[in-house]
């Protein structure tokens, strides 16, 4: 659908976004810092001091913490133990995971509706950072969306596991070799005639 690939490349944008201006920010700070201490420049870099640059930076990363979660559901780069599950039989392991990502849909949801109150309870203060005196809620407001968003994708992955038993899962360096052929999220080998074909 045309909606979800638009948000899909708005996800992936605004992380990308947020990662590149707090490194911009975080190397000026640090030039700054150096060039106060240069004779002939320093009058110059004091004036410029971003004395702000620490909070936003630890805004913008709390803001793709966040965000970036979500994409990790849907990409499936979250760290997770599953060689208890691997073991099960195919029924008993759909179920576990069925409820694994039930729980994902629900704890999500819980955190999201909790950080909208507190976002709707800070919207009715004077409250601001310290630094940049911008009003907190705003600060806030990555709570309730990225874990609204975070549980989107939960659903996502659920609806696509119950269709078709596979849940997103990359493998990387030497251990993606010892994966066997048809299991959960990997493709299985094609037909010899396939192959034969590309030939």
């Amino acid at each position: 659908m045309l909606a979800l690939k638009l948000l899909d490349r708005l996800e992936e944008v605004l992380i990308g976004t947020l990662m590149a201006v707090a490194t911009a920010v975080i190397f000026a700070s640090v030039v700054l810092r150096f060039l106060a201490s240069v004779p002939y420049v320093q009058d110059v870099a004091i004036r410029l001091s971003m004395t702000w640059a620490q909070e936003l930076c630890i805004f913008l990363f709390v803001w793709m913490a966040k965000f970036g979660a979500a994409y990790g559901v849907r990409a499936g780069v979250h760290v997770g133990v599953d060689v208890l599950i691997n073991r099960l039989a195919p029924r008993p392991r759909r179920i576990v995971v069925t409820i694994g990502l039930l729980g994902g849909v629900l704890f999500t949801s819980v955190v999201g509706t909790l950080g909208a109150i507190l976002v709707w309870e800070i919207g009715h203060t004077d409250q601001t950072s310290e630094d940049m005196e911008v009003p907190m809620w705003i600060v806030y407001l990555c709570v309730p969306l990225g874990s609204y968003l975070m549980c989107f994708r939960f659903v996502q992955v659920l609806l696509s596991y119950i269709r078709t038993g596979q849940v997103p899962h990359r493998h990387y360096g030497p251990a993606r070799h010892e994966a066997k052929p048809g299991a959960e999220g990997l493709p299985s080998e094609a037909p010899s005639g396939a192959k034969e074909g590309r030939s």
